[in-house]
């Protein structure tokens, strides 16, 4: 039992992938914030564009 405890202890693959788990949702997060910045200003410039369309009729 002490020996599966020891290598259960020093096995690192399991580290490893949750290394790459943060690392992935670090990543996703990061393009969901920019996505959602950009898609703010896209509509901001769209109805800005509209209004001054509608102004000029």
């Amino acid at each position: 039992m002490k020996s599966l405890l020891y290598r259960f202890i020093e096995d690192r693959s399991g580290a490893t992938a949750i290394e790459y788990g943060i690392m992935a949702a670090l990543i996703v997060t990061a393009l969901i914030s920019g996505a959602t910045v950009l898609g703010e200003a896209l509509n901001n410039s769209m109805s800005n564009t509209a209004n001054r369309v509608k102004d000029s009729m």
